[in-house]
């Protein structure tokens, strides 16, 4: 019983739970653990099981046992969360921003769907590009990356004890700007086409009136596009990868 009441002594349940928040945090921000169609209990579940599994490698807690200091400390290993969360989502929405391009200079604007990560309705080329992402991201083993990161940021952070730098916010910035960019770099070839298309069919109705462009000249530019899509695939998921990493390398700033 001695023992026992050792192990549920106050600082071990105040560790337990701010351990919790930072998965539940992660889970909730990061893409992949993000995903809508994962019930909020399973992903509670999942907080609770990794909680349990890293628990033995969590150092001593070094923070007051007071009620407004562990309301702080809960705060700060969410804001943990959503940091990283919105680091790597804004890596991975340059696929979907990409998409949304593509699908304007495809005529496909108003073919939208709901994508089943964000919930929200989405060109039908960027849930595809969306979709396509989040398996290569699975096969990057993203997931195993994030396991390694929490467990490195258990060394590194201590619980409730997070507070954000400058450089932490001018990378955000950055990543924010660097969205549209990249993203207009993907769909470049595509835009490129588009409007040379456009050219060409503008010049064949000057010489020849009888052209009809809604019937001949969309479904050659959704060909064309369809095309040089399929041909820069692989480009794009390697950019993608690039991203990605590019923010995980960046999450060092945390520690």
């Amino acid at each position: 019983m001695v023992e026992l009441a050792q192990i549920f002594n106050e600082a071990n349940i105040v560790a337990f739970l701010l351990l919790f928040f930072r998965f539940a945090a992660l889970f909730i921000a990061v893409p992949i653990f993000s995903h809508n169609n994962i019930p909020m209990n399973i992903k509670a579940t999942m907080a609770f099981f990794f909680t349990v599994v890293f628990y033995a490698s969590m150092p001593p807690l070094h923070i007051a046992l007071d009620i407004p200091t562990i309301i702080l400390a809960i705060l700060s290993e969410f804001f943990l969360g959503m940091v990283v969360g919105v680091a790597l989502q804004l890596a991975y929405n340059v696929i979907t921003f990409a998409g949304g391009q593509i699908s304007f200079m495809m005529g496909f604007s108003m073919a939208s769907a709901i994508d089943p990560q964000s919930g929200v309705s989405m060109p039908i080329i960027s849930q595809f590009l969306s979709l396509l992402a989040l398996m290569v991201l699975l096969a990057l083993n993203l997931h195993h990356w994030m396991l390694l990161f929490i467990d490195h940021s258990l060394k590194t952070v201590p619980l409730g004890g997070f507070l954000m730098s400058n450089d932490e916010f001018h990378y955000l910035m950055h990543a924010a700007s660097n969205m549209f960019l990249v993203g207009f770099i993907i769909a470049f070839p595509i835009i490129a086409l588009s409007w040379l298309a456009d050219v060409i069919f503008g010049m064949l109705m000057k010489t020849m009136p009888q052209f009809n462009l809604l019937v001949i000249g969309f479904p050659i530019k959704i060909m064309v596009a369809f095309a040089v899509l399929i041909a820069t695939l692989t480009a794009v998921m390697l950019i993608l990868k690039g991203q990605v990493q590019e923010a995980f390398n960046a999450l060092e700033m945390l520690f």
